[in-house]
């Protein structure tokens, strides 16, 4: 298993290292860690990874002790399959919650050579970023929402118009988040491989790892993490409470 991405999961649900290397399913009171991926704050109810063959939690005191009794023999591996995820939820409804998300999630460590010579590729860094804002257009390549903070976008032209944009987030000070948006007339063509890879060499330089994640839905954009170089790493889940 990556060490960077053992220490950031480590952090994310209030473990250590060791637990994340083991075999056995970990489950933990959530608390506020420093250095942890940071999406938007608020009352953690219950999270948990698919990653190593395990399954690793944090939550809520209540929700955690009962997932634990729950699902501490389950099979990692098998814990997102629909029986599981059926089960869960309907044991989140007492806690009046329920599943709000469910990603499979993929890392890259090393750097691809990148053929960019059809396309204009210009990077924005920064402040840069910010004429961006507002554009609907590029609502998964940027958050604009504070945390996590938008970092770098690579952007491709051809005879002056955009055809696509990806986007880096700091997620934590050791991975940051790759997003892409490609434009509808340019699908098809391998701009969103070719700048999803190029942003990947650029998080590198820089000594953090990207990370992608996608819908467990969306084939097209899992083939574009596949192309530029990434690997499956672990699926991830948080719930939410019901609004009433």
């Amino acid at each position: 298993m990556n060490e960077i991405l053992a220490k950031q999961l480590a952090i994310d649900f209030c473990t250590d290292v060791n637990s994340i290397l083991s075999k056995e399913n970990v489950f933990t009171e959530y608390k506020q860690l420093e250095g942890r991926r940071i999406f938007k704050e608020g009352e953690c109810y219950f999270k948990a990874a698919s990653v190593n063959g395990k399954i690793v939690a944090s939550g809520r005191k209540d929700i955690i002790q009962w997932a634990r009794e729950k699902f501490k023999t389950e099979n990692g591996a098998w814990f997102m399959d629909m029986g599981c995820l059926h089960n869960l939820e309907d044991g989140l409804l007492k806690f009046h919650c329920r599943i709000g998300q469910a990603h499979p999630f993929y890392i890259a460590t090393e750097k691809s050579d990148v053929d960019t010579k059809d396309y204009d590729i210009k990077i924005f860094i920064g402040d840069e970023l910010e004429q961006f804002r507002g554009d609907k257009r590029f609502g998964e390549a940027f958050i604009f929402d504070g945390l996590p903070k938008d970092e770098i976008g690579i952007g491709a032209y051809k005879d002056g118009r955009l055809l696509g944009m990806a986007g880096a987030t700091s997620d934590s000070d050791r991975m940051w988040q790759i997003g892409i948006n490609v434009m509808p007339e340019a699908e098809g063509l391998g701009i969103g491989t070719m700048l999803v890879a190029a942003i990947k060499n650029e998080i590198l330089d820089k000594n953090r790892l990207p990370f992608y994640g996608t819908a467990m839905s969306h084939i097209a954009s899992q083939r574009v993490a596949l192309g530029a170089g990434f690997v499956p790493a672990w699926s991830e889940l948080y719930c939410e409470a019901i609004k009433h």
